[in-house]
């Protein structure tokens, strides 16, 4: 038997189990990120973050990486992630909370790429509020990607048809694709139509699935289908990609708050083009995972 030590954290309740690399040993991380995740069996969780320092010889760490940590973000059903929002936090807090990491400033490699991450200020001992750089946003088809009819320089209002009804859908990659189809309410299933949208063909790699109501200038309100997750409160990611797009179609200002079940997240997309997001992380419990 093997015992594996865990944080959890979780994000507006997005929550997350932050393991580090060298705790997992042999273990198949697919494998094991479905088994810890599940609600009724598990730890409960959606999705794991695995942490490991750069600079060392694992072969998890990009190459001529400036980072200081590399973070993997697997999904609960065990696919790869490309980022997190929300995860990632989870994880760096994870660092602050055991005492690994004592900079205000911390550069997170990703899978798409490294994101700086500054601590605003520690509440309560558990409540981690943190400023996140997460790079530029993608819009052309080819980069989301989306298959649209013809190369698209941005996806915009672009038609989908989801269980015998039209939709439209703007699209963008904030380090992960994410679809949003902006509404009036949400007094429709929208759990439905998030799920099938979510392995739509015309999305080759799956998209986060994001139902947009727009409240004013500098709010917007968000129900939430995750790649791999299914419905979630919250996702950093999603909030963001919501926030471009809102921003980008000229229905809001390029500074947002976004409201979501489980809290508000603000996002600012400055006018050099990167993605700011500031949020928190909230440290739940630790455990062993055994095996």
């Amino acid at each position: 038997m093997t015992a594996i030590p865990f944080c959890k954290f979780h994000g507006f309740g997005n929550d997350y189990i932050v393991i580090e690399r060298e705790e997992i040993g042999d273990a198949e991380l697919p494998q094991l990120a479905v088994e810890m995740c599940r609600r009724n069996t598990g730890v409960g969780a959606d999705g794991i973050a695995v942490l490991v320092r750069t600079g060392g010889d694992s072969d998890w760490v990009p190459e001529n990486s400036d980072a200081d940590y590399f973070c993997e973000i697997v999904n609960p059903d065990g696919s790869i992630a490309g980022f997190s929002g929300n995860g990632t936090r989870c994880a760096v807090a994870y660092l602050h909370y055991k005492n690994i990491w004592s900079d205000k400033c911390l550069r997170l490699a990703t899978r798409s790429g490294v994101k700086t991450y500054d601590l605003l200020e520690r509440r309560d001992e558990n409540e981690f509020w943190f400023d996140a750089e997460i790079g530029e946003p993608k819009f052309a088809s080819e980069e989301i990607p989306a298959l649209t009819p013809a190369r698209r320089d941005a996806v915009v209002n672009e038609p989908i048809d989801v269980g015998g009804k039209r939709y439209a859908y703007s699209a963008v990659n904030v380090g992960n694709p994410v679809a949003c189809v902006f509404v009036d309410d949400f007094d429709f299933d929208w759990r439905v139509v998030g799920r099938e949208m979510e392995t739509h063909e015309a999305f080759p790699e799956r998209a986060n699935i994001v139902f947009v109501k727009v409240i004013d200038k500098h709010n917007i309100e968000l129900r939430i289908w995750e790649r791999g997750a299914g419905e979630t409160a919250a996702s950093g990611t999603c909030s963001s990609g919501a926030a471009v797009l809102s921003a980008f179609l000229l229905k809001t200002d390029r500074n947002i708050n976004v409201h979501s079940e489980g809290g508000v997240t603000k996002v600012v997309w400055r006018d050099d083009g990167k993605i700011v997001i500031t949020g928190s992380a909230t440290f739940t419990f630790c455990g062993k995972w055994v095996s």
